[in-house]
């Protein structure tokens, strides 16, 4: 299914949503061996809670990285940003606020 006129494109026997995710794969390749991140990692999942603990759905992003210094952050390639994102968006930020949430176009 194309959602948003993006094509699935495959690499290194991975499957990304779109041509856009792929290249930004390319590039946390080219900075990891080049030293600049530590390391990298796809499709990480993030369960998201209510307040009072009950678990209100997950969030997947494309990436989790970690730089040099450890610090990491979360990273999605996005063209169209949806009501549904932005609402996973916000809960990712208020229950990881230690984890970065940086949105590449």
């Amino acid at each position: 299914m194309l959602k948003y006129k993006n094509r699935p494109t495959y690499m290194d026997g991975y499957r990304f949503a779109s041509k856009a995710e792929a290249e930004r794969y390319l590039i946390l390749k080219m900075l990891l061996k080049s030293g600049q991140i530590q390391e990298f990692s796809l499709q990480p999942k993030f369960p998201l809670h209510a307040p009072d603990g009950t678990r209100i759905g997950h969030y997947i992003a494309d990436f989790l990285v970690v730089d040099k210094k450890g610090a990491k952050w979360a990273e999605d390639v996005k063209g169209v940003r949806t009501q549904l994102f932005n609402w996973k968006a916000k809960h990712f930020r208020a229950e990881y606020p230690h984890i970065e949430l940086r949105i590449i176009k």
